[in-house]
């Protein structure tokens, strides 16, 4: 497990039924490309998010697969319609098997 790891989501707490909602997250992770050399020449082993995926009461609302280019504390930021009350579920897979999550609910009225 990368140390460090912290993910960070801002979704609006209220919207109305129907909304277009602007969701943005961030996740600390230094990733490690893999192209590296430690101070004996060894080769450090690659270590970054490589998939991301946000859930609205279980159902896909966006993914992404990352891949090796991708930078050190990978930002995404993408709108959503919001039909009801309930609750976003983010996910970031690491290449080590890692699994980071944060919830965030929100209120339609």
């Amino acid at each position: 497990m990368a140390v460090g790891v912290k993910p960070r989501v801002k979704v609006p707490k209220t919207a109305a039924a129907g909304d277009v909602i602007t969701i943005k997250t961030l996740i600390s992770h230094k990733m490690e490309s893999g192209q590296r050399k430690d101070s004996d020449g060894n080769k450090i082993p690659r270590s970054i998010i490589n998939t991301f995926t946000c859930d609205f009461n279980g159902q896909n609302v966006m993914s992404a697969e990352l891949h090796g280019a991708i930078s050190t504390n990978p930002y995404f930021q993408f709108e959503a319609t919001v039909p009801e009350s309930g609750e976003f579920t983010f996910t970031w897979l690491d290449d080590d098997g890692s699994i980071y999550t944060d919830t965030k609910s929100i209120a339609v009225s």
